[in-house]
């Protein structure tokens, strides 16, 4: 039984890698079942056993994208026992090496609510509780060392967009940004790491933590 249920998870496993493999490079239009399939190495029936259809393999590669994401910044920016300046920075530089290891996704996201907008309720219910999580928590800690005179008063729901804002843009826009660095930099990598430690302070001095 044991082996049986490793090699359904791995079955699963092969198949929701080559789905994001396919939805990101086609868009959700253009991503075909049965190439995913074949990608995966098993059967359309397959497939069509572990996730029933096409929406339902996309609403769980989001989800999971979304789950990871929640995970991450629950674990840097909602620890308690770093102080804050620390967890901040640890919040920035964990949502960067995210979007930094799943590049096509924001664009890939942004296109498709574009052309389906209802497809938006989707990322809404994957996100609310990444919000919802750390925004009442992190307003009154930002509101108690405000009053303590350690940091500026901010709103945390506009700090949680500046931070999203300033990591995704390299990736959103790199054709641009990399035909306005020009050569300054060996590869686009070496310029990434150089703003992804820009965004942190970037973000620390719109606090003015000290």
């Amino acid at each position: 039984m044991e082996s049986e249920s490793k090699h359904s998870k791995d079955t699963e496993s092969r198949i929701l890698q080559a789905a994001e493999k396919e939805f990101f490079e086609k868009g959700y239009a253009g991503a075909r079942t049965a190439s995913i399939a074949e990608t995966a190495g098993v059967t359309h029936a397959m497939l069509h056993y572990y996730f029933r259809t096409k929406d339902r393999l996309f609403e769980k590669i989001i989800s999971g994208k979304m789950g990871l994401l929640k995970d991450m910044l629950l674990s840097a920016i909602g620890d308690n026992d770093l102080p804050l300046e620390e967890r901040i920075r640890q919040g920035v530089e964990r949502h960067f090496d995210f979007i930094s290891a799943n590049r096509n996704l924001p664009r890939f996201i942004v296109n498709e609510i574009i052309s389906h907008p209802d497809r938006i309720r989707i990322m809404e219910m994957s996100t609310r509780d990444i919000a919802d999580s750390l925004l009442k928590n992190l307003q009154a800690e930002i509101d108690e060392y405000a009053a303590q005179g350690h940091c500026k008063k901010v709103d945390a729901l506009m700090l949680l967009i500046d931070i999203v804002s300033l990591n995704v843009f390299p990736f959103m826009a790199a054709p641009i940004v990399k035909g306005a660095i020009g050569n300054r930099f060996e590869n686009y990598d070496e310029f990434l790491a150089l703003r992804k430690k820009e965004n942190v302070e970037t973000i620390l001095n719109k606090l003015k933590i000290h």
